[in-house]
């Protein structure tokens, strides 16, 4: 799905802080603080919500099978 990591580096790729992400996607500032935290896992539908928001907003996701140092994201276009 999508790991904390990938969520911090997303949003710096876009240069989005905690607000706007939660403003992108419709949900709670805290869910984001303590999803990269590390202090709470979001709903499965929170995540799909996110990786969709970050998706839109031309991000891609690279698996762990993907890239030769792990998971990982990219900025499209």
């Amino acid at each position: 799905m999508i790991t904390a990591a990938q969520c911090r580096a997303a949003r710096a790729l876009l240069d989005w802080s905690q607000q706007d992400l939660a403003d992108a996607a419709s949900i709670g500032n805290a869910t984001i603080r303590n999803f990269e935290g590390g202090k709470s896992e979001p709903q499965h539908a929170t995540l799909v919500v996110l990786r969709q928001t970050f998706e839109a907003a031309g991000i891609q996701f690279v698996e762990t099978g993907d890239a030769a140092r792990g998971a990982g994201v990219v900025l499209v276009g």
